[in-house]
């Protein structure tokens, strides 16, 4: 089973990719989960056709002794779950993924899973934020980055909680923003905190257009050259041998960097 957190700076994206990474292993026919830990619950409504479903936590409080699955079944066959936070005002939402997971871990995970996919929030892997990965429920990270420097700084924050934890990171993810030299650049600083680039996701408008449409962009556009970036990256995820722990770079590399490629 491979279990993997995906990971990176506010608005990077990172819901657009893992859902549509999942819908993409769905695709292949391997038993594919879909856990998503983000308040906004946009990942799984992708592959639910734009519903939004009861989160785990929600279950758990309304009918604890309630005995039907925890998941909702979307497209492709994903299994999507959203873990939920506390009622507003009240404790935090690390909180809230940590006893989640820890429940779906003992519940429902078994052998017979191909791929568990977590869709994590937070620009630094903090706390409740780092459960997945130290509780041991996944080992494999991606981080989700741009060129631009507040993205790398981000991704450069996550690295440094990485090599505190000791995981393994997976590589980078470029998701563009159409700035000069940007494949170049997120190439080289993954290079330089000791690891690689495993895609570039082009811009594309028809992103925007399947999720107004409550669909991953495999399922609204399955023929476009944008769902054959996100079936490439997730062939890459499955075949990725190149784990390595990470280390973190000075902050001023990061500009350095960039000023390079102007």
């Amino acid at each position: 089973m491979k279990q993997i957190a995906i990971y990176g700076k506010g608005g990077i994206g990172k819901s657009t990719i893992s859902a549509n990474v999942a819908a993409a292993l769905g695709e292949r026919g391997l038993n594919t989960w879909y856990i998503g830990c983000d308040p906004k619950a946009d990942g799984s409504m992708t592959l639910l056709g734009g519903r939004k479903i009861e989160t785990f936590l929600e279950r758990l409080r309304s009918s604890p002794g309630e005995n039907r699955p925890a998941y909702v079944e979307g497209f492709n066959g994903v299994k999507c779950i959203e873990t939920g936070g506390p009622i507003a005002g009240v404790g935090c939402a690390g909180r809230g993924i940590i006893v989640a997971v820890q429940e779906l871990y003992k519940r429902y995970f078994a052998d017979n899973i191909d791929v568990i996919i977590y869709d994590v929030p937070g620009d630094v892997v903090c706390g409740g934020f780092a459960a997945p990965l130290r509780e041991k429920f996944a080992n494999e990270v991606y981080i989700v980055t741009s060129g631009e420097y507040l993205s790398l700084y981000a991704a450069n924050n996550i690295v440094r909680g990485l090599e505190n934890l000791r995981v393994n990171l997976g590589g980078l993810i470029c998701n563009s923003r159409e700035i000069r030299n940007e494949e170049r650049i997120v190439s080289e600083f993954a290079r330089k905190i000791g690891s690689h680039m495993i895609s570039f996701i082009p811009r594309d408008p028809i992103v925007r257009e399947c999720e107004n449409r409550g669909k991953t962009v495999i399922e609204g556009a399955p023929e476009s050259s944008q769902a054959s970036a996100y079936r490439r990256l997730a062939d890459a995820i499955l075949k990725n041998s190149d784990l390595r722990i990470p280390k973190p770079i000075d902050p001023e590399e990061i500009r350095a960097l960039l000023r390079e490629n102007e």
